[in-house]
């Protein structure tokens, strides 16, 4: 089986999120796919409790489910309490399933800070990665900046221009969201009343 774990902070998820996930489940063959709810320790506090934030990550799990795509929430790196990092985190999955081939789904941006993060050196040996880059040849930077060799790592054109903090600002500035979102996790925004200013 070929499982694939994509992890974020999912605050919230999003369009963008849900197209690269489908894209990657066909291209890649994907069986079955982890979205892990993150603590990044570069990152700041969330607009949305860590609650809310895996609430919102099955949401959109179930988005994936209702066309047909196997996928689960893991909650693993929350119920640490503290900041986690993703070789642990693969170590982790590699341990639920220690005898199917997996692939870590990471952004072009996320892949080239990769030095940055704890014992990245390892991570070809414990999983393949699919980095999904922006398609414009403004944003392509030369290959050499990469810390592994071009044969360790498959590099996927994908560009779809959204983020989470766009969603956020929108939100906050009472624009609407609705083409942005699955529509589960906009009503959960409302219902909840995120990201609104105080």
């Amino acid at each position: 089986m070929h499982v694939a774990l994509y992890g974020g902070s999912f605050d919230p998820p999003h369009n963008g999120h849900l197209a690269l996930c489908l894209f990657a489940v066909e291209l890649l063959r994907i069986d079955r796919l982890i979205i892990s709810v993150s603590i990044n320790p570069f990152k700041g506090r969330y607009g949305a409790a860590d609650e809310q934030r895996k609430q919102m990550a099955s949401l959109f799990a179930g988005e994936l489910s209702r066309v047909g795509i196997s996928a689960e929430v893991s909650g693993w790196e929350l119920e640490k309490k503290q900041p986690s990092y993703t070789v642990d985190l693969i170590r982790y999955v590699r341990s639920v399933y220690p005898l199917d081939r997996l692939t870590l789904l990471i952004g072009e941006d996320s892949f080239r800070e990769i030095r940055s993060w704890k014992s990245w050196e390892i991570l070809p040996s414990l999983c393949d990665l699919a980095v999904f880059r922006r398609t414009s040849p403004e944003d392509h930077r030369e290959n050499s900046s990469f810390p592994f060799s071009s044969g360790t790592v498959r590099l996927i054109d994908f560009d779809f221009p959204l983020s989470s903090t766009v969603i956020r600002e929108r939100v906050a500035a009472d624009m609407p969201v609705g083409d942005l979102l699955p529509s589960a996790i906009r009503h959960y925004i409302v219902k909840h009343g995120l990201y609104r200013k105080a």
